[in-house]
Protein backbone atom coordinates (compact mmCIF):
# COMPACT_ATOMS: atom_id res chain seq x y z
CA UNK A 1 0.00 0.00 0.00
CA UNK A 2 1.28 3.52 -1.07
CA UNK A 3 0.98 6.09 1.72
CA UNK A 4 2.04 8.92 -0.44
CA UNK A 5 -0.47 8.31 -3.15
CA UNK A 6 -2.69 7.60 -0.41
CA UNK A 7 -2.28 11.29 1.14
CA UNK A 8 -2.68 12.15 -2.29
CA UNK A 9 -6.21 11.24 -2.38
CA UNK A 10 -6.21 12.78 0.78
CA UNK A 11 -5.49 16.01 -0.17
CA UNK A 12 -8.06 15.99 -3.20
CA UNK A 13 -10.94 15.01 -0.97
CA UNK A 14 -10.16 17.67 1.24
CA UNK A 15 -9.30 20.05 -1.54
CA UNK A 16 -12.55 18.90 -3.26
CA UNK A 17 -14.52 19.49 0.04
CA UNK A 18 -13.06 22.80 0.44
CA UNK A 19 -14.27 24.29 -2.25
CA UNK A 20 -17.76 22.27 -1.53
CA UNK A 21 -18.08 23.77 2.04
CA UNK A 22 -19.26 19.88 2.62
CA UNK A 23 -20.56 18.06 6.00
CA UNK A 24 -18.83 15.24 7.71
CA UNK A 25 -21.71 12.88 6.10
CA UNK A 26 -20.87 14.04 2.80
CA UNK A 27 -17.15 13.64 3.15
CA UNK A 28 -17.81 10.11 3.78
CA UNK A 29 -20.03 9.52 1.06
CA UNK A 30 -16.66 11.57 -1.06
CA UNK A 31 -14.61 9.28 0.20
CA UNK A 32 -16.58 6.41 -1.09
CA UNK A 33 -17.09 7.53 -4.38
CA UNK A 34 -13.69 8.27 -4.85
CA UNK A 35 -12.80 4.62 -3.80
CA UNK A 36 -15.12 3.36 -6.21
CA UNK A 37 -13.81 5.83 -9.28
CA UNK A 38 -10.35 5.40 -8.82
CA UNK A 39 -8.02 3.36 -9.30
CA UNK A 40 -7.13 2.60 -5.66
CA UNK A 41 -4.93 -0.99 -5.73
CA UNK A 42 -2.16 1.11 -4.38
CA UNK A 43 -3.53 3.08 -2.42
CA UNK A 44 -4.52 2.37 1.60
CA UNK A 45 -8.17 2.95 2.17
CA UNK A 46 -7.91 3.28 5.95
CA UNK A 47 -5.11 5.48 5.99
CA UNK A 48 -6.96 7.93 3.44
CA UNK A 49 -9.83 7.60 5.91
CA UNK A 50 -8.00 8.66 8.89
CA UNK A 51 -6.33 11.25 7.53
CA UNK A 52 -9.62 12.62 6.35
CA UNK A 53 -11.74 12.53 9.50
CA UNK A 54 -8.60 13.21 11.55
CA UNK A 55 -8.13 16.62 9.78
CA UNK A 56 -11.98 17.29 9.53
CA UNK A 57 -12.11 16.41 13.53
CA UNK A 58 -9.38 19.04 14.42
CA UNK A 59 -10.42 21.83 11.27
CA UNK A 60 -10.42 24.14 14.08
CA UNK A 61 -7.42 23.85 15.67
CA UNK A 62 -5.45 23.04 12.68
CA UNK A 63 -6.59 26.35 11.18
CA UNK A 64 -5.62 28.22 14.08
CA UNK A 65 -2.34 26.37 14.62
CA UNK A 66 -2.23 27.46 10.30
CA UNK A 67 -2.69 31.43 10.90
CA UNK A 68 -0.67 31.71 14.15
CA UNK A 69 2.26 30.33 12.38
CA UNK A 70 1.65 31.72 8.71
CA UNK A 71 2.74 35.59 9.18
CA UNK A 72 0.60 38.26 8.27
CA UNK A 73 -2.09 35.22 6.08
CA UNK A 74 -5.66 34.72 7.32
CA UNK A 75 -6.80 31.62 6.13
CA UNK A 76 -9.33 32.88 3.69
CA UNK A 77 -5.90 34.49 1.80
CA UNK A 78 -4.03 30.71 1.75
CA UNK A 79 -5.27 28.49 -2.03
CA UNK A 80 -7.07 25.98 -1.02
CA UNK A 81 -5.00 23.51 -2.69
CA UNK A 82 -1.93 24.40 -0.26
CA UNK A 83 -4.96 24.25 2.95
CA UNK A 84 -5.22 20.47 1.97
CA UNK A 85 -1.62 20.13 2.06
CA UNK A 86 -0.38 22.09 5.01
CA UNK A 87 -3.88 20.58 6.99
CA UNK A 88 -2.81 17.14 6.45
CA UNK A 89 0.83 17.49 7.30
CA UNK A 90 -0.37 19.51 10.74
CA UNK A 91 -2.72 16.89 11.39
CA UNK A 92 0.09 14.14 11.00
CA UNK A 93 2.83 16.31 13.27
CA UNK A 94 0.33 17.15 15.81
CA UNK A 95 -2.27 13.90 16.47
CA UNK A 96 -1.28 11.24 14.61
CA UNK A 97 1.87 9.27 16.26
CA UNK A 98 2.49 7.03 13.34
CA UNK A 99 3.94 9.56 11.10
CA UNK A 100 7.49 11.07 11.80
CA UNK A 101 7.21 14.92 11.45
CA UNK A 102 10.13 15.15 9.11
CA UNK A 103 8.27 12.33 7.20
CA UNK A 104 4.82 14.13 7.08
CA UNK A 105 6.75 17.95 6.20
CA UNK A 106 8.31 15.54 3.13
CA UNK A 107 6.03 14.85 2.14
CA UNK A 108 3.53 17.94 1.85
CA UNK A 109 6.67 20.07 -0.06
CA UNK A 110 6.61 16.90 -2.56
CA UNK A 111 2.69 17.16 -2.41
CA UNK A 112 3.32 21.15 -3.14
CA UNK A 113 5.59 20.90 -5.72
CA UNK A 114 3.19 18.73 -7.64
CA UNK A 115 -0.07 21.12 -7.22
CA UNK A 116 1.45 23.83 -6.72
CA UNK A 117 4.21 26.91 -8.08
CA UNK A 118 7.30 27.16 -6.17
CA UNK A 119 6.19 30.65 -3.82
CA UNK A 120 3.62 27.66 -2.57
CA UNK A 121 6.27 25.87 -1.59
CA UNK A 122 8.25 27.91 0.26
CA UNK A 123 5.27 28.85 2.04
CA UNK A 124 4.24 25.41 3.10
CA UNK A 125 7.33 24.78 4.20
CA UNK A 126 8.40 28.02 6.29
CA UNK A 127 4.93 27.16 8.27
CA UNK A 128 5.11 23.37 8.69
CA UNK A 129 9.37 23.86 9.34
CA UNK A 130 7.88 26.81 12.74
CA UNK A 131 5.05 24.30 13.83
CA UNK A 132 7.75 21.58 13.93
CA UNK A 133 10.14 23.89 15.83
CA UNK A 134 7.54 24.68 18.46
CA UNK A 135 6.48 21.43 18.90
Amino acid sequence: MNRKKSREAAMKILFQNSINDTSIEDIFEDIEMYFEDADLKELDREFVKKIVIGVNSNITKINDIIEENSENWRIGRISKINLAILRISIYEMLFDEEVPARVSINEAIELCKKYSDEKSVSFVNGILDRIFKAS
